[in-house]
């Protein structure tokens, strides 16, 4: 690898992390991203004078994988896990506490999900032990399996709104081997779902996880990938702006030319770290059944309402935020209580509030639709009826992720495996990034790492990941 020429299209986070572990190798890396900005999905900014994030704000603390990249490009005093890790379910006309003892939203028992789940609803779970075995076969949806088990209420009211945060998608599409690997694995082997949870919690309390399960970053998550590039260029590395990749063609010779505006840039690897309409694109000439993989990947769209009050104008519940059942009718899908939720934020602003909520799901394109002013009222409205904030918002900022979220439908990991299998036919290139592997930050990044060992000739790493897909939790409230 030392000296060798690698080309990276794609400056997300995932790859900004293969550039990084490329150029620590000794390789000569060139990043190249279409947008004017490096980071993704991950983006810092400022509202009412505060520091925030106007993408995605945690990071999964129980994989190793974004909290051990922080600490290498130099963010290690800048880790702070939640201030507070209580968060609410916004439900049946109230806010209820979030419940605990469940497993993205599945119960060990019924009685877990007591005042979030009507008594119906808590019946319908005691039901699971009678049940005959429930066959899942190679996948399954998530939904289906769970409300065969134990109802549709604990999807609807609960699994819902969790799996919903994570992939704005629909629960009852969304792949159990994928997204939930650790259900689906009991529901294989159990004939009870609430006992095969049980036996989950059992073995995580064996193993004694301590810290958090979540990190944040003083200054907002969004500052990593700026940090990650400072490095990869402090190493040599080049990272390019502005400069859609138009061409992916192996050379006669070997290696791989790649057009890039007015560049053309000659290499022994590429990595494609695009999203999937683009990796497509960039892969048909020469790896035509991948590309025609990748065009299946659907997306979903949201938008971010970022929201500045005076803190003497506000008294919000207590907790991180909250969560929304679709079941429930509202238009935002989470709201989180971004000043209560880091402490970074209340302490660099003593003065102002700042709350985000989320609104748009998988398959909702009306909502969407509507200017930002209109996005703003409605999530002005829902937190008035969930928390009688009625006060006039000292600024709001509305972001917009168009084909944000890579959704995970049943046979996702088939999928992958295909177009990793046409992939691999080509020497020296990959693939990485959130539609591969998992959407969240350390997803990306093991998605990353397994692209860089690939071109090596090492798939330690994508058997890996392809054995234990890395499950994306949610963050407890918000999104």
């Amino acid at each position: 690898m030392s000296g060798s020429r690698v080309v990276v299209i794609g400056a997300g986070i995932a790859g900004l992390a293969a550039a990084h572990r490329l150029a620590q190798r000794g390789a000569r890396v060139t990043v190249l991203e279409a947008s004017d900005r490096v980071g993704g999905k991950l983006l810092p900014g400022e509202i009412a004078g505060a520091r925030v994030d106007l993408g995605a704000e945690s990071m999964l603390a129980r994989r190793p994988e974004a909290v051990a990249l922080a600490r290498e490009v130099g963010l290690d005093d800048r880790l702070q896990p939640p201030a507070t890790a209580t968060a609410s379910i916004w439900t049946r006309g109230a806010l209820r506490p979030m419940p605990k003892g469940h497993v993205m939203g599945v119960p060990g028992t019924a009685g877990a999900l007591a005042g979030v789940l009507s008594e119906e609803g808590l019946a319908r779970i005691e039901q699971d032990a009678e049940l005959p075995r429930t066959e899942v076969g190679d996948d399954v949806a998530v939904g289906e399996y769970v409300a065969a088990r134990l109802g549709r209420e604990v999807v609807d009211r609960l699994i819902e709104p969790l799996l919903g945060g994570v992939y704005a998608g629909d629960a009852y599409r969304i792949s159990m081997r994928s997204a939930v690997p650790q259900l689906f694995q009991v529901a294989r082997t159990h004939t009870s779902l609430t006992e095969g949870v049980r036996e989950i919690q059992a073995r995580m309390a064996a193993n004694q996880q301590t810290g958090p399960v979540f990190m944040g970053i003083e200054g907002g998550v969004g500052t990593l990938p700026l940090a990650v590039a400072d490095s990869v260029r402090a190493r040599g590395g080049e990272i390019v702006t502005g400069a859609p990749v138009t061409e992916l063609r192996r050379e006669p010779s070997g290696g791989w030319r790649v057009v890039a505006a007015d560049r053309v840039l000659h290499a022994d690897a590429v990595i494609v770290a695009a999203p999937a309409p683009a990796a497509a694109g960039l892969l048909r000439a020469e790896a035509p059944e991948a590309a025609a993989e990748l065009d299946t990947v659907e997306y979903a769209s949201m938008a971010l309402v970022t929201l500045a009050y005076r803190r003497s104008d506000t008294a919000l519940p207590a907790g991180s935020g909250f969560l929304v059942p679709p079941v429930d009718g509202r238009t935002i899908k989470a709201s989180t209580f971004a000043s209560q939720k880091w402490g970074w934020i209340a302490d660099e602003n003593p003065d102002v509030v700042v709350l985000r909520t989320s609104v748009g799901r998988h398959g909702e394109t009306k909502i969407l639709e509507r200017d930002d002013t209109a996005l703003v009222d409605v999530s002005r409205h829902d937190l008035r009826e969930a928390t009688g904030l009625d006060a006039t918002p000292l600024q709001t900022r509305v972001t917009r992720w168009t084909d944000g979220l890579p959704q995970y439908p049943v046979g996702h990991h088939t999928r992958v495996a295909r177009i990793r299998e046409h992939v691999a036919k080509l020497e020296g290139l990959a693939v990485c990034g959130a539609q591969y592997d998992g959407v969240g930050i350390p997803a990306c990044i093991a998605s990353a790492y397994a692209a860089v060992d690939r071109i090596q000739g090492d798939l330690t790493a994508v058997r890996e990941l392809t054995a234990n897909p890395v499950q994306s939790l949610h963050g407890g409230a918000g999104e």
